[in-house]
């Protein structure tokens, strides 16, 4: 089955802690192997000197990658981070960010994501199209169901 943007939207709303609701996350696109989420910017998700904190992104990357996997599988099934490491490379001030969570292997009982944060405004890239991530990230999941 492929799944569309709202079938994403209702795995958050269902499935997910209202803590992780309250950040506003929105599936802008889903295709067979990923997904990619917009953490819209707040003043709540900033931390001492104003940029978006890390405990936001960390949290927005987890939740991509549960719609990324649930997007490659054809629909939400119960599942649980194994591991997930993130690299900060610049700080987000004042932007909505993009969280483009890419599944790169699926198995039976584990997935392996690979997780890009960057902010909005600079997603199009430099002059040759490249992004300027502000943050990286990987991840393995536990397929319970």
């Amino acid at each position: 089955m492929t799944m569309k943007p709202a079938d994403g939207d209702r795995i958050l709303s269902d499935n997910f802690a209202p803590w992780v609701r309250d950040l506003g996350l929105v599936v802008e696109e889903l295709g067979e192997r990923h997904a990619v989420l917009r953490l819209p910017w707040s003043d709540r998700l900033a931390r001492e000197g104003g940029g978006m904190s890390g405990q936001a992104l960390m949290a927005a990357a987890d939740t991509a990658t549960v719609i990324a996997i649930s997007s490659a599988r054809g629909g939400f099934v119960p599942m649980t981070t194994v591991q997930q490491s993130t690299t900060f490379q610049r700080p987000i001030v004042g932007e909505d960010v993009l969280v483009e969570a890419r599944v790169t292997k699926l198995g039976r009982t584990l997935a392996f994501a690979d997780i890009t944060l960057t902010a909005a405004a600079h997603a199009a890239g430099d002059a040759a199209g490249v992004p300027a991530p502000a943050a990286h990230a990987t991840a393995v999941y536990a397929i319970l169901g």
